[in-house]
């Protein structure tokens, strides 16, 4: 619950938002040349600080005025007067820097706070500068080395910064968790669990229509048993995901995933198993003089662009594998079909390998590491979720589009005539 004087900063925060735009005055600024000369032999940004800071000085004034009048005028309607001034901060480039604050007081000598410093001090610039710094592999140690721009920067020492990363990563995973998902045209969603820093962590991808990739959410659990995943899938259903719509799933070959996706999305859902495990699985159950022929075998199958032949390729090398090691082929004959789904619907070569595989996840989880390689001692509570959220946000500013994009439209119409030929009422993608 918000206290009142947080409410009246707000407020006056608003108020001078709107004074700015109605009065829209103009600033003018005074600067000993000597003084100017001497910050420009101490580099550009010496000087930059000066000018901000005497800005935000003038922008205060100028606030005092519209509430006060001008100094020794006196007005009938004046609702408060000056009270002298303070040392105040202000945040530039995620750096505290001192700088004068004007008081001001009411006729029953409460404090009134200024919208315009309010702006200044506003601790969300602060705690997202550190946050883009924290993703860029800066330690909270030498943080202040690194970003100390202005010999007057003070507030960034390592618990500092801690604190402001502490509150920026647990805002960024709330934004993860709670972001709505109804306006997104998902073709396809790729799902797959990983373990990260001993704890098993399950991410949904989703792929829009145009080609890009969004992160939909994260869970944590003991494994990816089906009550986590149903909480999942519950999860998106709640913030705008349509089951409904005929979609592509890309998963990991877990069990659970799978009759939790058919439980929710029925008829509709495509389930494509990642073919990289498939392989993985058969090959684990046979000898290393054997297994790398396996392997080739089974990449030049899914390599094979005509669904029949494709499967004919897997049948032989399944009754091969009966004779020598009947449980490498029970593992490959597990799930076989779900793994030629991306054949099934022909979809194009360069698009069926983006989406035959939970790779994308997989490179994800690469960016996640290298972001928080530097964190030495992982603690309990929401540690690894504030760390991992916010890698994973980070990632997504940093995906390119999926590979074959352009051939997403193909895969929409051959959703859509697979649902036709079910029977199913169409639902079409972006319809909602």
């Amino acid at each position: 619950m918000q206290r009142p004087y947080q409410i009246q900063r707000q407020r006056a925060l608003k108020n001078f938002e709107q004074k700015v735009h109605q009065e829209n005055p103009n600033l003018q600024m005074a600067l000993p040349l000597a003084e100017v000369v001497g910050r420009l032999q101490q580099g550009m940004k010496q000087l930059a600080g000066l000018l901000l800071k005497q800005a935000m000085e003038q922008t205060m004034a100028q606030e005092v005025r519209w509430m006060v009048g001008e100094r020794h005028q006196r007005g009938p309607d004046r609702q408060a007067y000056r009270w002298g001034s303070e040392r105040g901060y202000c945040i530039i480039q995620g750096q505290k820097l001192w700088i004068g604050r004007p008081r001001l007081r009411d006729p029953h000598h409460r404090e009134l706070p200024l919208g315009s410093y309010e702006l200044f001090q506003r601790a969300s610039l602060m705690e997202e500068a550190v946050w883009e710094k924290m993703m860029r592999q800066v330690s909270t140690r030498k943080y202040s080395e690194l970003v100390q721009e202005f010999a007057q920067a003070y507030g960034i020492k390592k618990s500092t910064i801690s604190e402001h990363f502490i509150e920026a990563s647990r805002q960024k995973l709330q934004q993860l968790l709670e972001r709505p998902l109804k306006s997104l045209s998902l073709c396809a969603i790729l799902i797959d669990g990983t373990i990260f820093r001993s704890e098993h962590l399950i991410v949904p991808i989703g792929v829009t229509t145009g080609g890009n990739k969004v992160v939909l959410g994260l869970r944590q659990g003991a494994s990816e048993n089906a009550e986590v995943v149903k909480a999942l899938l519950g999860d998106l259903q709640e913030r705008g995901i349509d089951f409904d719509v005929p979609r592509l799933y890309v998963l990991d070959g877990s069990k659970a995933l799978a009759t939790a996706i058919q439980r929710y999305a029925g008829p509709a859902a495509v389930l494509q198993r990642c073919q990289v495990h498939k392989i993985r699985n058969v090959i684990s159950h046979l000898p290393e003089s054997y297994s790398c022929a396996v392997r080739a075998r089974m990449q030049n199958a899914y390599n094979t662009v005509d669904h029949t032949e494709a499967e004919q390729a897997l049948r032989r090398l399944h009754r091969e594998l009966e004779e020598r090691n009947p449980c490498a082929a029970s593992s490959l004959a597990e799930g076989l079909e779900e793994t030629l789904s991306v054949h099934r619907l022909r979809v194009a070569p360069v698009l069926r390998t983006s989406l035959s595989t939970t790779n994308l996840i997989e490179s994800a989880f690469s960016i996640v590491e290298t972001v928080c390689k530097n964190v030495k001692k992982w603690t309990d509570g929401d540690h690894r979720l504030r760390w991992v959220a916010s890698a994973l946000l980070y990632a997504e500013t940093r995906f390119n589009r999926l590979h074959g994009y352009r051939q997403i439209p193909f895969l929409l119409k051959e959703l859509e005539l697979l649902a036709l030929r079910q029977g199913m009422k169409l639902t079409r993608i972006g319809a909602a």
